[in-house]
């Protein structure tokens, strides 16, 4: 079957084909998705999903068979595969960013051959998913690149003070006639040695110089552990009780359908 998505983006063409190909930026906005490796264009991520009290992950695997950076699109070959046999999903995925306004319009056409279980469940119910998951894209997208410009408005330096100008302090006052010098007092007598262990103590400070410390050690922290896709909250509950198999298998294929855009 085939089918049609799209989305808009807040940013100019050029930016928003810069951001939608940084895999570090954008794979924390997709519901439920991580990505775990790459080899070459072929990328594989793993999907939590949560239906009621039980959470379940899924696998899936994209690979690049064109990409045009001065057209911006993109061909993409994804797979989505259910672990427990209820169905396989591959799908064939053209992706454009033409401009829209001040911002860029972002449409996916997607070729999509399911077999197993799911296949026995309407395009319906594959648009209602698919569509609700591209809008939680969407908006957690939204929302990072807001937090970013905050983050990068803050850390604009203060501009002084009008008026302000290093040569503002008072002039030093003239040096006053200093008192004649005591008289010498007699040498104090000798003082024993100190330990060597004193004495290794009070190098530092002679010199002014402090011991010197081990170099601490650079650690990158782990990709924090993404939330559960909640298909409860995606799909109508009426319509997820006779298609559960179906929406599971379609939310992995969803996020590998839009991993496209981390590359």
């Amino acid at each position: 079957m085939d089918f049609t998505n799209e989305f808009r983006v807040n940013l100019p063409p050029d930016q928003a084909w810069s951001l939608l190909t940084d895999v570090e930026r954008i794979a924390p906005c997709m519901p439920g998705a991580q990505l775990t490796g790459a080899d070459g264009d072929t990328y594989n991520g793993i999907v939590k999903v949560k239906v009621g009290p039980m959470t379940v992950q899924y696998k899936g695997v994209v690979s690049f068979e064109e990409k045009d950076d001065e057209a911006r699109t993109a061909v993409l070959h994804a797979r989505g595969r259910d672990t427990r046999g209820q169905g396989n999903a591959d799908a064939r995925v053209t992706a454009r960013l033409v401009p829209d306004g001040d911002g860029t319009r972002v449409t996916v056409d997607t070729h999509l051959t399911i077999t197993g279980r799911i296949a026995q469940f309407g395009r319906g119910v594959i648009e209602e998913v698919s569509g609700k998951l591209l809008a939680q894209f969407v908006d957690n997208l939204e929302g990072q690149l807001a937090t970013e410009k905050e983050q990068e408005r803050a850390q604009k330096p203060v501009p002084p003070t009008a008026g302000a100008t290093v040569d503002s302090a008072p002039p030093p006052e003239p040096a006053r006639e200093t008192a004649p010098p005591a008289p010498a007092s007699p040498p104090a007598p000798a003082s024993p040695p100190a330990p060597a262990a004193s004495a290794a103590q009070a190098a530092p400070a002679s010199n002014g110089v402090r011991p010197a410390e081990a170099p601490a050690v650079s650690r990158t922290p782990a990709a924090a552990a993404p939330q559960p896709l909640d298909l409860m909250s995606v799909a109508r509950g009426a319509v997820l009780k006779r298609a559960l198999p179906a929406a599971i298998v379609l939310a992995v294929v969803v996020v590998v359908l839009v991993v496209w855009l981390t590359r």
